[in-house]
Formats: C-alpha cells, structure tokens, sequence
C-alpha cells in the first residue's frame, strides 16, 4: 500500500464494497522462500468478516493448506500512468494513479459438503448482474458432469483480520490540476479502465 494517508481515504465500508464489487484479485500465501499466487474470483460474506472461494485441488495453495495460513488478496481496480504534463503547473514528475484493496486473513480449506453452496453462491453474484439474461445455475449440468467438476476443486475460507487500500486519484493536487489530469486521462491515459479512473479523479475532491 501507498505510504502517503492521503490516499487511504476510503472506510472498511466502502473499501469492503469496492473488493465485493471486483470479486477477483490475486491470492497470496507464503509457502517456502517465496510468495505462491493464484488468480482467483471470490464472494466477500454480507456480514464483511469471511472470503468465500474455490481452488483446484492441484494447486500449491491448497496442497498447502493442511492447516490456516495466513493469506492476502489483492484486488486492482483501474489504474493510469500520469503525465506531469497534464497538470500544467511547473516542477512535477510522472506517477501513476490506482485503486487497490488488500484483504488479510487466516486462509482454511472447508469441508467438501460445503463447495456446492459456494459454488453457487458464487455464480449468483456474477450472474445476477448479467439480468435479464435467464441465470446459469448448477442445476443446468448433469449430475456427473457436476460431480466431475467437483472432485476438481476444494472450497476455502479466510477469516478477515485487516482491510487496506489505496485511492491514489491526485488528492494532493488542488482541485484544478486534478481535474485537468482526470479529463487527459480519459482521453489519453494508459492503462486500465482509464475513462473509471478519470471519473474517480474527479470525484477525489469530494472524498478527501
């Protein structure tokens, strides 16, 4: 996370709502000399205290995890390299703008019973926002294609102990040369979901 408070604006809250939004970072546990991560989605637990998520039963992380381990997800929201140009104010160097959210908790398989309802639990997420598209349930495989799947994957739980995050949207700046980087960034930026970010820049004023 970034060292300057200023760009540690956002609450639990919000910072809880904009992982839950993502619901896909990359997952980090310690195992040996150095870190192993898997890119995985996940469902943030309405009550804000547990991750719900799946991983393939070959992988590192779940090889692992004969007991908790303490894991981190990151999550990346949209991002932008920022020309000093674009703030039209002397004496500034180039940096770049980002969201970034970091979940810490003690990571533990589940038992095998409980996939299923993780599974779609899941799937409900992403797919009720695909409305009025009627939504995919497990109910549309076969029973063995779904046992099948099944047996590929473990469910998991972290237990949530610490949220950070970075809202790094130009909120040192003053408000005119932070608006003027926003509208070059929605035009020229580069990087990812820029035209998000520029809305976000514009909107730093109001969150600091």
């Amino acid at each position: 996370m970034h060292p300057n408070p200023v760009f540690h604006t956002g609450d639990r809250d919000r910072n809880l709502g904009y992982a839950r939004e993502r619901g896909f970072g990359v997952l980090a546990v310690c195992i040996g000399s150095a870190p192993v991560m898997s890119h995985v989605p996940f469902l943030i637990c309405e009550d804000g205290e547990t991750v719900l998520l799946h991983l393939v039963r070959s992988n590192p992380i779940a090889r692992a995890l004969k007991t908790p381990l303490e894991a981190r997800i990151a999550v990346s929201g949209p991002d932008s390299y920022i020309s000093p140009d674009w703030y039209d104010v002397p004496d500034q160097v180039p940096t770049w703008n980002y969201v970034a959210i970091h979940l810490t908790g003690s990571l533990e398989l589940r038992p095998v019973e409980e996939l299923r309802a993780t599974l779609d639990a899941q799937s409900a997420l992403y797919e009720d926002r695909l409305l009025p598209k009627t939504p995919w349930t497990t109910e549309k495989m076969t029973p063995a294609a779904l046992d099948k799947m099944m047996r590929m994957i473990v469910p998991c739980k972290m237990q949530i102990s610490d949220v950070d995050a970075t809202w790094k949207l130009n909120q040192n700046k003053p408000d005119d040369v932070r608006l003027r980087a926003a509208d070059h960034v929605d035009g020229y930026g580069l990087g990812h979901e820029v035209q998000l970010l520029s809305a976000m820049m514009r909107g730093a004023g109001m969150d600091s």
